[in-house]
Order: structure tokens, then C-alpha cells, then sequence
């Protein structure tokens, strides 16, 4: 089985606050992933802030690691659609690769389902069903275009889903291990995505298809209305060789278990998404948002995305 990638050791974050980077300086972490960090930035030319992307080459595996940097900018560039993040540049300097992009403020879905689960009153600790829909539903929307324009995102999941603070509009991010249909030299050498989100096919190294997704983005619709995730492991291992040989098990527990909220249309629709065989799933993304927007729209009446 591959293995998972891992966070770079030797690369520090936060001694690069304050650095400047192409005329943008850094103010803020926002996070971290395998191989480098993600900023707010003060773009001083056009006066305004951003998100910057960086990647430390010390810290990149050669000249493999480059070539999928500009890959991921370039795969990001093509995409225009208002709920997916919009990449502003990419280049290098001395000692970092790095991708400026649209700073989205506000929260992840991840926060925001946590956030919930805070809330003193029992019957408020998840997010109300008509609010998930009002995320997922442009989320695949997004991720429908993404599709047809050749793009397989692999790494859906509710960190990589933000919602603007002011205007609530979810916004689809870090398509960084995004693979192009098109590009026919992508080698799969790693498991691509985070194990809780990704389908079984991923772990056995088969190619991802948009169907991928779809599973991926049925397992955070699945949390965002239940709150939880039906399945407790305690090692990556476990859980990928549940993925493996047990994939029907993964769901036995409908999501209705924990939010009554869920009606059986609804469960149906989740647990289509989330089907083991890629098969059995939604055909396409147009296919899983169309049926949510028509669900939506009976039970809840015409809303705007």
C-alpha cells in the first residue's frame, strides 16, 4: 500500500512571517499542509490582501516537486467559477515556490462543524440542514465545472470548502494534488487525499475519476448534516484497509442514526453518493448537485445558491 505524505520536517512556518515574498508580505499563518504553509499577504502594488501559498524548495522533493507545483497553478489558473478560490500569480524566488490567490475571510466547513458541536443547547449542535445545502450545493456546483473542464480535484473534505464571513458564499480551495484528465504523465505513486474523505479506488491506486469526488464530497455532506462520521478508527492504517476490504461497512450506520433532521429522500441521496462501487454512485457531479437542488427545492421551496 503507498504511503501517505507526511509534513516536511525541517520547514518552519512561522519564521516567515514578515518576510516579503514578491512584493507580498506575509502577515499571518492560515495553516500549513505536507509541504509548505498558506499566508494572508499585503500585496503592496494593488493595495489588498491575500492568500499566499508557499513552498520552501529546501524543503520540495527536486525537480519532480516543481514541475507539480506549476502543474497545480497552472490546472487552478483555467478555472473561473465563483464559488472555486481564483489564483492570482504563481513564480519562485531564491528559496520558495509560491501561488497568490483570492483570501476568502471567514471559516472552513471543518471549523464550522466543530463550532457547532459546541453549542450549549443539545438540540443546536448541527448545522441546520437547510444551511449545509446551501454550502454543498454551489460546492458541487463548482466541482461540476471543475470536471468538465478536465480537472479531478482528489482532496475534497470540509477543511477545503470556505465560507466567506459576509456573504456566506462557499468557495472550493487547495486544488494542490488536483490532477488533470488531460495530462497523461501523472504517476500515482502516493495515496492523493486525506484518508478520512477519499474512496476506496484511491487507496488501491486505481486511477480517480470524477467519481472519486463525488464519494469524497458525499462523506462531508454525511458529516456536515450528522455531525459525525459513522466510522472510529484510531490509526490511518485501519482506517485504509477498512476502505480496502471492507468498504461496505464504512456506512452502515445511516446518517439519520444521529440527526433526525435527515428524511429518508435525503439519506438516499447520501448514501448514493457514498456508494463502495464507483457503479453504484452518481455518474457525475451535475447528476449528485441536481438531485440535491431538487430535494432542496421541495422540501425547503426555491432558493438562490
Amino acid at each position: 500500500m503507498p504511503g501517505v505524505i507526511e509534513h516536511s520536517p525541517t520547514f518552519d512556518p512561522k519564521i516567515h512571517i514578515g518576510k516579503e515574498i514578491n512584493n507580498i508580505t506575509l502577515l499571518e499563518l492560515i495553516g500549513r499542509g505536507a509541504m509548505g504553509a498558506v499566508y494572508v499577504g499585503y500585496q503592496k502594488s494593488l493595495k489588498r490582501k491575500v492568500a499566499l501559498k508557499l513552498f520552501p524548495k529546501k524543503a520540495s522533493s527536486g525537480g519532480s516537486f516543481k514541475i507539480h507545483f506549476r502543474e497545480e497553478a497552472e490546472i487552478v489558473s483555467v478555472l473561473h467559477h465563483p464559488n472555486i478560490v481564483t489564483v492570482y500569480d504563481m513564480g519562485e524566488t531564491d528559496e520558495f515556490l509560491f501561488i497568490s490567490m483570492l483570501l476568502v475571510s471567514g471559516e472552513d466547513l471543518r471549523s464550522m462543524i466543530y463550532r457547532q458541536k459546541l453549542h450549549p443547547v443539545p438540540a443546536k449542535k448541527l448545522i441546520d440542514p437547510k444551511t449545509v445545502l446551501g454550502i454543498m450545493i454551489p460546492t458541487l456546483d463548482a466541482l461540476a465545472y471543475a470536471h468538465e473542464e478536465g480537472v479531478i480535484h482528489q482532496d475534497i473534505k470540509p477543511g477545503n470548502i470556505l465560507i466567506e464571513e459576509r456573504t456566506k458564499r462557499p468557495y472550493l480551495a487547495d486544488f494542490g494534488i488536483a490532477r488533470s484528465a488531460m495530462n497523461e504523465d501523472y504517476a500515482s505513486t502516493v495515496i492523493m487525499g486525506t484518508p478520512l474523505y477519499i474512496a476506496p479506488e484511491q487507496i488501491n491506486e486505481e486511477p480517480a475519476d470524477a467519481r472519486s469526488d463525488i464519494y469524497s464530497a458525499g462523506v462531508v455532506l454525511y458529516e456536515a448534516l450528522a455531525g459525525k462520521l459513522p466510522f472510529q478508527k484510531t490509526t490511518v492504517e485501519a482506517l485504509l484497509n477498512l476502505k480496502v476490504n471492507n468498504p461496505d461497512e464504512l456506512f452502515a450506520i445511516p446518517p439519520s442514526e444521529f440527526c433526525k433532521s435527515i428524511d429518508g429522500e435525503l439519506e438516499k441521496i447520501i448514501l448514493k453518493a457514498v456508494a463502495a462501487n464507483p457503479a453504484d454512485r452518481f455518474q457525475t457531479c451535475n447528476g449528485f448537485c441536481s438531485s440535491l437542488r431538487a430535494y432542496r427545492n421541495n422540501r425547503y421551496g426555491t432558493a438562490e445558491l
